[in-house]
């Protein structure tokens, strides 16, 4: 557990909880948070996150002063996929690859909804972007921002009239395989079932899961 006020596991003044292989980091934005939190966290941590009906409930249990969830994040699931069992797509549409900032990758993003735009993080990628064309438009697009120099964080992102015709999977191919040339562990940050279909028919497997949590005294 960290004392973060500016952690970038979750918006400003929330907590931040990320669980992988049965370990778990936290960040809170104050140190009076520490204390409850890691107590209560003890027994809400299950195999793949948190527990967050436990959590609530032994937070409010707490005899030295009641601590409250007011709002929650996710949670999102955390997949990754290394070289070996990484299964590319060699089929389907034609896939480009544009450079970070491109206009056109802007179109696609400001045609999306504002929640599809943010869940999808593109507008942060700092690598190329691999997109797919229909009529001239970006309709699909995908890349990643890169953490540490160690891991590839995936943004994707399909306009909502071609989605389910592969394209996701087609760019997300492109940016992965990328990712892997580079000496980079791909991660895949999702919470529709749809996202994480597509991780999961690249090889990605799910180890974990992240969430945000906005707690108060």
């Amino acid at each position: 557990m960290v004392v973060s006020s500016g952690s970038a596991l979750g918006p400003p003044g929330w907590t931040g909880i990320v669980v992988l292989d049965g370990g778990a980091l936290v960040t809170v934005p104050d140190a009076g948070l520490a204390e409850p939190l890691r107590d209560a966290l003890r027994g809400a941590l299950v195999e793949d996150g948190v527990d967050l009906a436990r959590l609530s409930g032994r937070l409010s249990e707490r005899e030295s002063g009641r601590v409250e969830v007011r709002e929650v994040l996710g949670p999102a699931t955390l997949a990754y996929v290394d070289a070996e069992e990484f299964v590319p797509c060699h089929a389907g549409a034609d896939v480009e690859r544009l450079a970070v900032g491109d206009r056109d990758v802007g179109g696609l993003l400001a045609a999306a909804s504002e929640q599809d735009a943010d869940e999808s993080g593109l507008s942060e990628v700092g690598s190329a972007v691999w997109v797919v064309r229909a009529g001239g438009d970006v309709v699909a697009a995908a890349g990643y921002r890169t953490w540490l120099d160690m891991a590839a964080h995936l943004s994707v992102l399909t306009a909502e009239g071609f989605r389910g015709q592969g394209l996701a999977r087609a760019v997300a191919s492109a940016a992965v395989a990328d990712a892997l040339g580079a000496g980079l562990l791909p991660q895949w940050r999702a919470r529709p079932e749809a996202s994480r279909r597509v991780a999961r028919a690249l090889g990605f497997r799910e180890l974990g899961s992240q969430v945000s949590l906005r707690v108060e005294r």
